[in-house]
This record gives C-alpha cells, sequence and structure tokens, in this order.
C-alpha cells in the first residue's frame, strides 16, 4: 500500500502463482514446437527459429487471453478471486513473451537487411489496402507498444503518482492492444497458414472473452439495481441476516454511486465500493481479521472510519447506517474520506 515500494512483495502464495504460470509458459512452447514440427507435410518445414517464433507469440496471445478472463471470472464465482491478487504479473510475464517473439521476429526476418531492422519491418510491406497483403506485423507493434506501457506503468508506484482513475484508464488500454493483437494474429494466419484450426482457435478465444465479459456485465445489471430513498432520505437495504456475516450487500444509488454495506460481529457499516487502489469492488471482498479486504489486491480499510490499519494512509468514504424496525437503512450521502461513523448494532435495534 502506501507505506512504502518495493519491486516484488514476495510471499509463498506468489512465488507458487509464478511458478505455475512459468512452468505452463514452457510446457506450453514445448507442446508447440512438437506438434509444429509433427504436423508438417514434406516441403513445408519450417527452420527452428520461425517454430520459436509461432510459439512465443502464441503464449503471448494466449496467456492474454487468460488475463483477461479473470476478471469477469471473478465476478461470476468468488473461487476466481485469488487469481486477481497477482494479475500484473501475468501481465508482465505476457509483455515478456510478446516481446521475445518480436525480437525473434526481427532477427530472423530484418536481422540482415541493409536497413534498421525496425524500418526494415515497416518498409518491406505497405500494402495496407490489400486485406490478403496487409501487413500485419504493424498491428502487432502497436500492440507490443501499448503492452510495453502497461507493463512499466503497473507497479504501485505509478498507480499512486498517476492517481487511481487515471491510472485505470490507461491500463483499460489493453483492451486496445487485445483487439490490435486479434486483427494482427487473424491477418498472419490469412496469409501464412491453410489449416482452419489456427483462425477458428483465435475466433474461439475471441468469443470466450467476448462472452464472459457480457455474462458479468448482465448478471452485474441484475444484481446491481438502483434504489431510491425514502421521503426522509434514508434507504432501505432490508432485514439484516439478508446480508451474509463478514459480507456486504452492494447498493446503486440513483446518483450511480455504489455503497457496500456490510455486517460483521453483530454490527452493520457502509463504506464506498470503490477501493482507493485500483477502484476495486470492496462489496465482493470479505472483512478478515476486522477490515474490509479488497478482493483485487488485498487493500483494507476499517469498516467504522474507512481507513487502512497503521502505519498505511489510504481512506474511503463512509455512509451513515442505522436500523429501524427490523430494516437497515443508508443515507446516500457520502461522508468525507475517513471520517468514523458509527455502526449500527443488530442486537440493539432488536430490542428497541
Amino acid at each position: 500500500m502506501s507505506h512504502q515500494f518495493t519491486p516484488v512483495q514476495w510471499n509463498g502464495f506468489k512465488w507458487r502463482y509464478d511458478a505455475i504460470v512459468l512452468f505452463g509458459t514452457i510446457l506450453f512452447v514445448a507442446v508447440f514446437v512438437g506438434l509444429t514440427m509433427a504436423s508438417r507435410q514434406p516441403g513445408e518445414s519450417l527452420a527452428p527459429v520461425q517454430i520459436l517464433i509461432r510459439a512465443f507469440g502464441a503464449a503471448a496471445f494466449l496467456l492474454l487471453n487468460i488475463i483477461l478472463s479473470i476478471g469477469p471470472l471473478a465476478r461470476i464465482s468468488a473461487r476466481f478471486k485469488p487469481l486477481l491478487y497477482n494479475r500484473r504479473h501475468m501481465g508482465v510475464w505476457c509483455f515478456s513473451l510478446a516481446l521475445t517473439h518480436a525480437g525473434l521476429t526481427l532477427m530472423w526476418y530484418q536481422g540482415f537487411s541493409a536497413l534498421n531492422p525496425v524500418v526494415a519491418l515497416f518498409a518491406s510491406n505497405v500494402q495496407y489496402t490489400s486485406i490478403a497483403g496487409f501487413p500485419f506485423e504493424s498491428l502487432g507493434v502497436a500492440a507490443l507498444i501499448l503492452l510495453a506501457m502497461l507493463a512499466v506503468s503497473s507497479h504501485d508506484y505509478w498507480q499512486a503518482a498517476l492517481g487511481a482513475s487515471v491510472w485505470k484508464r490507461i491500463h483499460m488500454g489493453v483492451y486496445v492492444a487485445y483487439g490490435l493483437l486479434v486483427m494482427h494474429v487473424m491477418l498472419g494466419i490469412v496469409q501464412e497458414e491453410k489449416a482452419e484450426f489456427y483462425p477458428a482457435s483465435v475466433i474461439g478465444l475471441f468469443c470466450i472473452v467476448a462472452g464472459l465479459h457480457i455474462f458479468s456485465a448482465f448478471t452485474g445489471r441484475v444484481t446491481d439495481r438502483r434504489v431510491k430513498a425514502s421521503l426522509d432520505g434514508w434507504i432501505n437495504i432490508g432485514p439484516p441476516d439478508k446480508i451474509a456475516e463478514n459480507r456486504a450487500k452492494i447498493v446503486r444509488t440513483e446518483s450511480d454511486a455504489r455503497i457496500a454495506v456490510f455486517r460483521y460481529d453483530g454490527k452493520i457499516s457502509a463504506v464506498s465500493n470503490v477501493c482507493a487502489h485500483q477502484n476495486g469492488p470492496l462489496g465482493e471482498g470479505r472483512i478478515v481479521d476486522g477490515c474490509i479486504t479488497c478482493p483485487w489486491h488485498g487493500w483494507q480499510y476499517r469498516p467504522e472510519d474507512g481507513r487502512s490499519p497503521a502505519p498505511f494512509e489510504e481512506k474511503i468514504s463512509t455512509y451513515r447506517v442505522q436500523i429501524d424496525g427490523g430494516m437497515v437503512y443508508v443515507h446516500p450521502d457520502p461522508l468525507p474520506p475517513g471520517t468514523p461513523t458509527k455502526p449500527a448494532v443488530i442486537d440493539e435495534a432488536a430490542n428497541v
């Protein structure tokens, strides 16, 4: 969090997570190389470097599809939320694979050109008006530049320096990079491959990613309806027992603000649903060791004042709550970030 910045805060989970990603990449590349060599017909053989170029490119593209699927999967099912904690590690590794793919491509195809290899890459094909001959390499370069920007700015230092909103908008550029890579791969396949398996695989992956995002957005819209305040301005959340212990019910106000109403230790508190780190959905997390814990990266806040435990200094808005007639009410007007707010005690309210 904001207390200090270190390159990587390693723990056992991160080691296991990254080890699985590394092993999976090595296995994928090995299988890809083996199957490619075995499936080549006589007269269609490829040089080992060419096979590695394709293997690293395919690994990077597949990993990007996995990365983009983690977010909606975590919203659909809580069992996928642990994958969110180190998703940025996967993003940096994806860029490393893409950079290896680009480096091998320049070395093999442009390394012996009289021109600078990068200049030669763009000068060798300028058929931008032809689909069959389109220089798909340019799309890959554009995507690589975007992935480089995202990888360099992935550290919390840049999030703190740029602010959560600006940082988030920049990192939404991953979808632009993904679109460019889909076109890069499809055009490359059209020009260099005849087997239907390759375009079918790309289309299938794209449909899975798009489908997961559409489905998670639809389910979120169903469960995240706007609620209207009553005449005195308070919003009726429902009875306390409709909120799971150490969990939250998320409500969306008429002004489109999202409030996370938590139940814990016989009390009710309400805070902003937006984490100060990367705008993560706090209401989808849970209370751990007395603190609301963001499901994305584990940032924590006390429910009674919206402040992170010492020595951290992050703050989020709190909301006034009360229990009346067996119903939980929250006031839609946010209090300044870090404002102490008295929780509503369930037992006391039941005895009134």
